[in-house]
């Protein structure tokens, strides 16, 4: 889960990225103001993995916010103006957005930040396998057979080249453990973009099996498989 925070003391700006935040399955939005200083004191005693920060605003701007903090989390700018997109990247930031900020800009930058969290996880694990239990019996997946993840009530169904595992675990948790060729492709699906043998707008087609890709995701997918 990726903890979120927004600052921006636009209302209704701040009111955008909520609701476009709330439509992430694995974004936990914990802190939203418009005051900088309320930030400041909120980060001085929690942890966040991503924050989308104002430019321009009282009291401090978003890139005296950025000085100020010693080891800032993933940072996401907004704002009406460009003339600070060059400093902005001294800073390491995610992404620089625009106002008014578009779903599909929205999209292309936090997936920056779930593809720079999936490298992590694989760099961490050291393993081209997916480890699971299935009947209570340990089980190695190789990332390279598996064609798709579908959620299945409280479980997912893991469709590999040779059979169906049906496990007790969420989409969300399973994405973290997953290598950077996974991709989220609908609400209740992940699939294996390497696998992939023809794409729409609407499905990707795996071993004659339809995918089917939301709204949410479409922009995300037919980025990666460059159609």
């Amino acid at each position: 889960m990726i903890k979120v925070g927004i600052v921006d003391d636009e209302i209704l700006a701040r009111k955008v990225l909520e609701d476009y935040c709330s439509k992430i399955d694995n974004f936990e939005l914990v802190f939203s103001t418009g005051n900088p200083l309320e930030f400041i004191n909120f980060t001085q005693q929690n942890d966040l993995d991503l924050i989308f920060l104002d430019i321009e605003m009282p009291e401090l701007n978003g890139m005296e916010i950025l000085r100020s903090m010693i080891k800032p989390p993933k940072v996401i700018l907004t704002t009406a103006y460009s003339e600070y997109a060059l400093e902005s990247y001294d800073y390491g930031v995610v992404d620089y957005l625009l106002k008014p900020v578009k779903i599909e800009r929205f999209l292309k930058a936090i997936n920056k930040v779930s593809s720079s969290k999936i490298k992590q996880s694989k760099k961490n694990s050291g393993s081209e396998e997916l480890q699971i239990k299935h009947d209570g019996m340990p089980v190695n997946i190789s990332f390279k057979s598996i064609l798709y993840i579908q959620s299945f009530g409280n479980y997912l169904k893991i469709f590999t080249d040779s059979r169906m595992y049906l496990i007790s675990e969420t989409l969300i948790n399973i994405t973290t453990l997953l290598s950077e060729n996974f991709q989220r492709t609908h609400k209740s699906y992940i699939a294996n973009l390497d696998r992939v043998t023809k794409a729409s707008r609407t499905h990707l087609l795996i071993e004659n099996k339809k995918v089917p890709v939301s709204a949410m995701y479409k922009i995300i997918v037919l980025e990666k498989l460059e159609v």
